[in-house]
């Protein structure tokens, strides 16, 4: 059996280099191209620091179309990936997405252009979020409050983050599947510091946003209840954690004929 064929737009950025060296480490893939407008020119053994590769970094996504990749895996920023996978939907190209802060309509429009092309988007591929998202709905039920912390390294541009807001978005959903009400909101009417109580997402879970240099991306999920709280909590200390998810979606998307929000579905019992 032959390697399968890879190409990565974002190869510079702090998650696309990791999922770089991981391609070139794990046997049965091949890295045949990788795009960063920044680093073009620059073999992708340097970028990486270590010994030359060969493979030197490409400037857009013709470029890496022109290899003929098998799957393309994007990590680079919503304007420009969403005209990015236009064109690999177009030439018939599965696309593993981590990029995040598509508007509602991007996510039409890319569901109406991979129809019959294997596309998955996650906001988190970290196996780890997924079981803590899947945990924390699965408690929304039993409990009359909740409130999420997410703190991700300084760099991060985007708040809340997308997996915390697709955590809310679980936790609401489990509610009303199981009949319940809202949660309970508290009494606070004087906040002396503003956005002290963070945003409030689908009018009921509150997320607060942290940006920390050292941090990397970390989840909280706290439930309170009469006389006792559950906290859920999920670390990724090292982008690497990213990694086996994102192989697990690149193996699967092949087999799929259309854009599937998540990597879920690829881990059973869902």
């Amino acid at each position: 059996m032959t390697d399968m064929r890879i190409g990565v737009l974002g190869a510079g950025g702090k998650v696309g280099s990791s999922v770089c060296r991981a391609i070139l480490e794990e046997p049965g893939y091949e890295l045949v191209a990788a795009v960063d407008p920044k680093l073009a020119g620059i073999d992708l053994g340097q970028m990486l620091g270590r010994n030359a590769a060969g493979l030197i970094a490409r400037r857009d996504v013709e470029a890496l179309i022109s290899e003929a990749p098998e799957v393309v895996i994007d990590f680079t920023e919503a304007r420009a990936s969403f005209h990015n996978l236009l064109k690999l939907a177009q030439a018939q190209i599965p696309a593993v997405v981590g990029t995040t802060g598509f508007t509602d309509d991007e996510m039409r429009r890319l569901g109406e252009a991979f129809e019959g092309v294997g596309c998955v988007i996650a906001s988190n591929f970290s196996i780890g979020a997924i079981l803590m998202m899947r945990c924390a709905a699965m408690c929304a039920p039993f409990f009359e409050s909740v409130e999420i912390v997410e703190a991700h390294h300084d760099q991060k541009v985007d708040a809340p983050s997308g997996t915390s807001l697709e955590t809310a978005m679980r936790i609401t959903d489990a509610r009303r599947v199981a009949n319940q009400p809202g949660f309970l909101q508290d009494r606070t009417s004087n906040l002396k510091v503003e956005g002290a109580r963070g945003g409030v997402v689908d009018g009921d879970v509150r997320i607060h946003s942290l940006r920390l240099r050292g941090a990397v991306a970390h989840h909280e999920v706290i439930f309170g209840t009469a006389s006792q709280t559950l906290t859920i909590r999920h670390d990724s200390h090292d982008r690497s954690s990213f990694v086996p998810g994102v192989l697990l979606a690149v193996d699967r998307v092949t087999g799929l004929d259309r854009l599937v929000v998540g990597i879920d579905g690829f881990l059973g019992q869902d």
